[in-house]
C-alpha cells in the first residue's frame, strides 16, 4: 500500500517551540484556532493526501468546496490515525508537544522525528540565527539591516539608551508576538521583560527601527537531502504593531514588479540565489520542509530623492507559512488576470 501524505494545522506551533516542553498546553484561543482552521491545509496539500479533522462537521464544508473546486484530498479523524500504518505527516511546524500528542494517538515512532531532531530545528529556529545570516545578506549597496543578540543586561540598557526608538524580541515567538517596542528608556517593565526572556532562550534579539515601506518574503523548499530550492515570492501586511494582518493575492511577476518600482530586479535575483545557497549549506540536510525568509523595503532620506534599500533577514520561519499558502492559493485558484486579498478574521 503506498503511503500516506497527512497533513495537520496545528497554528500552536510557534508557543510551542517558545515553551519548548513536550507538555506545552497552548493558550484556548490557538487551540480554538486550530480547531476551527483545522481544514486550511486542503488549499495546498498534494492530491491524493489527507488533512487531520477533528469532526465530521469539516466534512460538510470539504464537500462544499469540493463542488466548487478541484479539491482532490480526504479527510481523516484522530481515531484513523493510529490505524494508518505508513504515513508521511507534515504539520504546519514540528515541536516537542505535537510529536508527544500524535504518540499519543497511537502514530508509530518511526513515523515522528526524533526528539534530537526537533532539537535541531529548535535551534535552527531561534532568532539568533537570523542575526548571523544578515550580514552575509549584505551583498551591495541596494542592502540593509542590522540585528543583535544581546545576553546580558548592561547590552540590553546601552541598547535601548543609545537609540530613540527601537525593538527588542524574543528569540522564538511568532506572527507579531514576543515584541517590545522601546522609546529610549530602558524601563522596569522591559528590565523584567528581557530578563524573564533570556532566563528561557539565552537573549534577546535587539533591532534598530526602519521606514518599511513593503513587508515581503521568500519563500524555499528543503528537500532533506542538501537541497533548497526557491517556491516563490509572499507579499504581506501587518499592523502597527507587527501582527500579520494577511497577504496579497499576485503572480511572483507581480510581486517582483511592484517591489522593483523601489530597487533593481537585478538585486531580487542576486538575493533568490544567495539565499538558495546559504539555506542548503546550512538546513538543507537537516529539515524537509518549507520555510520562509521574512524581507523589507526601507526608505532611507538621503538628499532631495529617498533611496530605497531590502532588509533581507528580517526573520526566519522554519515552517508552514501563510505566505507558502497564499502562493498555492493563487496558482491554482485565481485567474492570473485576477489579483486578491488573503486574510483569516475572526467573528
Amino acid at each position: 500500500m503506498a503511503e500516506k501524505t497527512l497533513y495537520i494545522f496545528n497554528p500552536e506551533h510557534d508557543l510551542a517551540l517558545a515553551g519548548g516542553e513536550a507538555n506545552y498546553m497552548a493558550p484556548a484561543s490557538a487551540r480554538r484556532m486550530a480547531s476551527e482552521l483545522a481544514l486550511l491545509p486542503v488549499w495546498y496539500a498534494e492530491e491524493g493526501s489527507a488533512v487531520l479533522a477533528p469532526s465530521a462537521y469539516n466534512l460538510d464544508y470539504l464537500k462544499r468546496m469540493q463542488q466548487l473546486l478541484d479539491i482532490p484530498v480526504c479527510l481523516m479523524t484522530e481515531p484513523e490515525l493510529a490505524a494508518e500504518p505508513d504515513c508521511d505527516i507534515r504539520p504546519w511546524g514540528w515541536d516537542a508537544a505535537l510529536r508527544k500528542r500524535l504518540s499519543g494517538l497511537g502514530v508509530a515512532e518511526s513515523l515522528l522525528p526524533s526528539v534530537g531532531q526537533l532539537a535541531d530545528w529548535r535551534e535552527c529556529s531561534h532568532r539568533s540565527k537570523a542575526v548571523s545570516l544578515l550580514p552575509e545578506l549584505q551583498l551591495n549597496a541596494y542592502f540593509c539591516g542590522e540585528s543583535y543578540y544581546l545576553q546580558t543586561p548592561e547590552e540590553w540598557k546601552n541598547f535601548v539608551e543609545e537609540r530613540e526608538r527601537c525593538l527588542l524580541k524574543a528569540p522564538l515567538s511568532g506572527s507579531g508576538k514576543g515584541l517590545n517596542w522601546c522609546k529610549g528608556i530602558f524601563t522596569p517593565f522591559i528590565s523584567g521583560w528581557c530578563s524573564r526572556v533570556a532566563a528561557v532562550q539565552g537573549g534577546v534579539i535587539a533591532e534598530p527601527i526602519y521606514n518599511k515601506v513593503e513587508d515581503f518574503a521568500m519563500e524555499f523548499y528543503s528537500d532533506g537531502a542538501g537541497e533548497v530550492r526557491f517556491a516563490g515570492y509572499s507579499l504581506f501586511h501587518t499592523g502597527k504593531s507587527g501582527m500579520y494582518e494577511g497577504n496579497c493575492l499576485l503572480s511572483n511577476e507581480d510581486i517582483r514588479r511592484q517591489l522593483s518600482q523601489y530597487v533593481p530586479l537585478g538585486a531580487l535575483m542576486l538575493l533568490e540565489s544567495q539565499l538558495k545557497d546559504r539555506l542548503s549549506a546550512w538546513v538543507g540536510t537537516i529539515y524537509r520542509g518549507y520555510l520562509g525568509v521574512d524581507m523589507m523595503i526601507c526608505r532611507f532620506p538621503e538628499g532631495e530623492n529617498p533611496v530605497f534599500r531590502i532588509h533581507p533577514c528580517v526573520e526566519i520561519n522554519l515552517r508552514m507559512n501563510m505566505g507558502v499558502l497564499t502562493r498555492f492559493l493563487y496558482d491554482r485558484y485565481v485567474h492570473p488576470d485576477a489579483t486578491g486579498r488573503f486574510c483569516i478574521d475572526y467573528h
